[in-house]
């Protein structure tokens, strides 16, 4: 199935959801908003895989395996122990693709306001220093530097692996509006 844009109806009302894009690009918020729309819960999986000082939780697998059994969801594609689990029960992907420079100004403005406001998250953890971005190779700034480019890779072999899983490819937050308002919202609407 060739990607669909912002204007492409939807072949039918999606149940599961998987929102795909950069780190920073704003995959969470978009799920968020999709959940919103379809009434599905939205399940941040930053949430099961982050455990106390960035570590990662021992059941983070077997609780992506738990809440991907239910009959709907909206989730962040990420996370490479469980992205083809996810894959092969999304019915549609969404994928938030914005330019670098794009997504290096939303990374930056949030790891700084995350920072300055020692902002709690996952499980109690908070961005490390400003400076670690020079020294930690897997700061949030830097993997979405380098990883940029990897998403259009994945979205490239899922649609081999499932040329039946549509593809809506969002290019910027206005293309992403533009898409919940309208084709999301008809598919919802025509089977309500």
């Amino acid at each position: 199935m060739p990607h669909l844009d912002a204007a492409d109806p939807l072949p039918r009302r999606p149940r599961r959801v998987l929102v795909a894009g950069t780190s920073g690009a704003g995959k969470t918020t978009l799920a968020s908003r999709i959940a919103t729309s379809l009434q599905a819960p939205h399940v941040e999986i930053d949430g099961l895989f982050h455990g106390p000082s960035w570590t990662r939780r021992p059941s983070f697998e077997d609780d992506v395996r738990l809440f991907a059994a239910g009959p709907s969801w909206v989730t962040e594609w990420q996370y490479s122990a469980v992205r083809d689990h996810l894959a092969d029960l999304a019915d549609l992907v969404v994928w938030l693709d914005l330019s670098k420079i794009t997504v290096m100004r939303q990374v930056v403005r949030r790891t700084v306001v995350r920072r300055l406001r020692r902002q709690r998250l996952w499980n109690g953890n908070v961005e490390p220093p400003l400076w670690t971005v020079l020294t930690d190779p897997e700061h949030i700034v830097r993997w979405a530097w380098n990883t940029h480019p990897r998403t259009a890779a994945r979205i490239e072999a899922l649609a081999a692996r499932r040329p039946d899983l549509p593809v809506v490819r969002l290019r910027s937050h206005a293309a992403a509006d533009r898409w919940l308002r309208g084709p999301l919202k008809q598919a919802r609407c025509n089977v309500e």
